[in-house]
């Protein structure tokens, strides 16, 4: 069995002492994509945020933990942690038009990382720069090295995002519904866009949708989440065609698909989603504090 990259062992995550995520546990494997699915609340951006070590203050880790290839993420001091995420952690932000600092040119904010993490000179890092805006599909990498981020359409910028992220060649790529702020017609060329770079640079993925449709497209594996626990796992295909939980068949239910034209959608119905909501609140009373 392939060692994972990335194991996130029954971690519970708390705001002031109310359980955000509850024991969540899964496994990411080297080269595979795993999509994180579930409503807005369910606790993707905070496992994502949990191994970036980017939870708010007043968030804790009150159980479980995080490994990367075997270290320890919870435990590691700020220095060390800045270190590994420079180079072996990345992030694909979720808003293209606020994650670019406006202020400075597209050259100064790619060619930077590379001299200070890489040890690149300026002139390898901005041959680096082209390079990578070549592998992103950007026309004229030389006049868009010289703009600023005003100066660019969000899927152009949303395509520098993607640059940066594989800049420094990192093992795992935690992609936080970078799809969001963009159409539809540039949302497909986004995604075909990271699978192939992904693919290429033999990167693992942590992909974060509320998505099922984009889970399909992209994911070979899936865990579904609601109110901070886990619901779902297995392989993508296993999911999407034979969901076991029924909040996972109701997910899918209120799904488009092209291929049933006229298709009726339904919400999830209000009794499942108000029985999920009690079985998080037994679980939060079972464990007062967050404490397993």
């Amino acid at each position: 069995m392939t060692t994972p990259i990335l194991t996130v062992d029954h971690l519970v995550v708390t705001i002031k002492g109310t359980p955000v995520l509850r024991d969540v546990s899964l496994r990411v494997a080297p080269g595979e994509v795993h999509g994180l699915v579930g409503e807005s609340g369910a606790g993707k951006s905070t496992i994502g945020k949990a191994v970036l070590g980017l939870l708010p203050r007043a968030a804790k880790i009150a159980g479980g933990y995080v490994m990367f290839d075997g270290v320890d993420l919870v435990g590691m001091g700020e220095a060390e942690r800045r270190k590994l995420l420079t180079k072996e952690i990345a992030l694909i932000p979720q808003d293209p038009m606020t994650a670019l600092n406006p202020v400075k040119r597209i050259g100064a904010q790619i060619i930077r990382p590379l001299t200070r993490h890489l040890g690149l000179s300026k002139q390898e890092a901005r041959a680096r720069a082209l390079s990578l805006l070549g592998e992103v599909a950007i026309r004229d990498p030389e006049g868009v090295l010289e703009r600023y981020p005003h100066e660019l359409s969000g899927g152009m910028r949303q395509r520098v995002l993607i640059a940066m992220a594989f800049s420094t060649t990192p093992r795992l790529i935690i992609a936080d519904e970078p799809t969001t702020a963009l159409d539809v017609t540039v949302q497909r060329q986004i995604l075909a866009l990271i699978r192939d770079l992904q693919t290429r640079h033999d990167a693992a993925l942590l992909f974060v949708t509320h998505d099922l449709g984009v889970v399909a497209k992209i994911c070979d594996r899936v865990t579904v989440l609601h109110a901070g626990r886990v619901l779902e796992q297995g392989s993508c295909a296993q999911v999407i065609e034979h969901p076991h939980h029924a909040y996972t068949q109701a997910l899918l239910a209120a799904t488009p698909r092209f291929d049933r034209p006229g298709e009726v959608l339904a919400p999830v119905p209000a009794e499942l989603a108000a029985s999920l909501w009690k079985e998080a609140a037994s679980w939060d009373a079972q464990h007062p504090g967050g404490a397993r």
